[in-house]
């Protein structure tokens, strides 16, 4: 999946970016026109994902405040939320079939007071120290990116840097943990049969979209800000090799904690590992509060979750943010308003998320938001990049920029592999679908029509844009299709860089204009200075 899909995706964005120096929206004209929607559906997609995702934000935040208190409470049952079945973390090994950790009770009744809400169509009252730390993560959102990459830059040194030393910290203390070598054997031990299951498949083409962020934006966005000659191929892979890296060490870094979590509780680690916001919140908190310093290995914890929320955050919105400038004259120099303007449209949707019956919303947002729409907005890229812009026009490109073409493994995964594996996905998504269920909470048909509506809002951009381009193009059939599918370019080559100098033989081809080659000067937003 990384190999064949993640990382071929991953170069051909960050190429796309850097050649064509536009955002998600206005580079699809520079490509193929018609598929301009590509772009709004991913300004969907991120402000979606933005909206829940700082939620969860939110609550590392809290769990962060809460750490400064001289007793974890997450950790004690003598609290008002706690029922009499409350069992602490050091007394789990006495449990009994009845007994409830104080780290649930702690957020299930504390934090987010779900027993006051009795489904998605009950939400209850707004959790007013959720919303305050939800204000706070905004805020901290809007003041990092107002002034573009140039304040992004800079807040990204320290939530992209940070993560990585605290992460080691935790993993060497993780595996000092008894019982920590059963929980990274669990982790590490493969189980076959769970391949025949459509769902898997679907799950982990939604990791290695979150993990390398193809489809979201953002590479396309941030890459556009690169020097026309820099070597985005090597960034593509080592950014991979570092993922997937990280990924697996914060995987030996959880499963020796859930290790030491059975063994404490005298069962196995299949019975202690959950998913979602309960593996962090709960079991993570928990474990945790049994160890010595508890207080500091609390706060480093949170400190690296609401780190790495961030940087994922700046990324996505940034991504909104430069498509939204770079598309329209308004918003050029009016930085201050688009970030501003995207937060709060975020923030607004988010709301029902620290509602009593956020957790629903939450999973609701989490199942329809993104996964499906990815896949499609992907298939969608690699068709009009590969298909009809032409995956010799993009080689060409690509050795424009770097001085060699891209290999035919390359070239084979952007044209054949990644269009039928990424159409398999899109066809598995609906296969295998689940009617919508939360701990046993089934959702009503009016929320499952929300949710899919949802998913529908992104994709249809891309087909709705087409027929807009159809029957707003003058011509014959014959003659808008070619006028939809030719590149709008400007009267020179795709800008680069201020102050460098490149051959343009190449980028004007796309244009369907073949010119000797010459020295040019470019800007970031095309203007030439010959």
């Amino acid at each position: 999946m990384l190999v064949f899909l993640g990382l071929p995706l991953f170069y051909m964005e960050l190429a796309l970016g850097q050649f064509h120096r536009s955002g998600p929206i206005s580079i699809w004209r520079r490509i193929c026109p018609m598929f301009c929607g590509i772009g709004f559906g991913i300004c969907f997609v991120s402000t979606f994902v933005g909206a829940y995702y700082n939620t969860i934000i939110a609550y590392a935040l809290y769990y962060l405040v809460m750490s400064f208190r001289s007793t974890m409470l997450y950790a004690t049952c003598d609290n008002s939320w706690n029922s009499p079945d409350c069992v602490g973390p050091l007394d789990m090994a006495n449990r009994s079939n009845m007994s409830v950790s104080s780290a649930v009770e702690f957020f299930n009744y504390h934090v987010l007071e779900v027993h006051k809400s009795q489904g998605i169509d009950d939400l209850g009252g707004v959790k007013w120290q959720l919303l305050l730390c939800l204000i706070v993560v905004f805020l901290v959102v809007f003041l990092c990116c107002w002034k573009g990459t140039k304040s992004t830059g800079k807040a990204v040194w320290v939530t992209a840097t940070l993560p990585f030393l605290m992460l080691f910290v935790l993993l060497v203390r993780g595996l000092t943990l008894p019982g920590a070598s059963n929980g990274v054997i669990f982790y590490l031990k493969p189980d076959f049969s769970r391949l025949a299951h459509l769902e898997v498949w679907v799950d982990a083409a939604a990791q290695i979209f979150f993990s390398l962020g193809p489809g979201f934006g953002a590479l396309i966005a941030l890459s556009s800000y690169n020097k026309f000659h820099n070597n985005c191929f090597k960034d593509a892979i080592l950014t991979s090799i570092i993922n997937c890296t990280t990924s697996f060490v914060a995987g030996v870094v959880v499963f020796s904690v859930l290790g030491y979590m059975a063994h404490l509780q005298n069962t196995d680690v299949e019975s202690v590992a959950t998913h979602g916001p309960g593996l962090v919140f709960v079991v993570y908190a928990e474990a945790i509060a049994t160890l010595s310093g508890s207080a500091f290995w609390a706060v480093l914890f949170f400190l690296m979750l609401i780190a790495l929320g961030l940087d994922s955050t700046f990324g996505g919105l940034e991504a909104v943010m430069t498509a939204l400038a770079d598309e329209f004259n308004f918003f050029q120099k009016r930085r201050t308003l688009v970030t501003f303007t995207v937060c709060m449209y975020c923030f607004l949707i988010g709301l029902p998320a620290v509602t009593y019956g956020g957790t629903y919303f939450i999973y609701l947002m989490d199942t329809h938001a993104a996964p499906i729409s990815l896949i499609f907005i992907c298939l969608m890229e690699v068709v009009a990049v590969n298909w009809i812009y032409g995956v010799g026009r993009f080689a060409d490109d690509i050795e424009s920029m770097l001085g060699f073409r891209p290999n035919i493994f390359w070239r084979t995964c952007w044209s054949v592999i990644c269009p039928v594996g990424l159409f398999l996905l899109f066809v598995l998504s609906f296969v295998g679908y689940q009617p919508l269920s939360l701990d046993g909470y089934n959702y009503p048909g009016w929320a499952v029509a929300v949710g899919w509506l949802i998913t529908c809002v992104s994709v249809a951009c891309i087909p709705a844009h087409i027929v807009y381009m159809f029957f707003s193009t003058p011509g014959t059939i014959a003659q808008r299709w070619r006028l939809m599918t030719k590149p709008q370019v400007e009267t020179t080559a795709p800008p680069i860089s201020k102050g460098e100098v490149t051959s343009t033989r190449s980028v004007l081809r796309q244009n369907g204009l073949v010119a000797e080659e010459y020295g040019a000067v470019h800007n970031r937003n095309g203007v030439v200075n010959v």
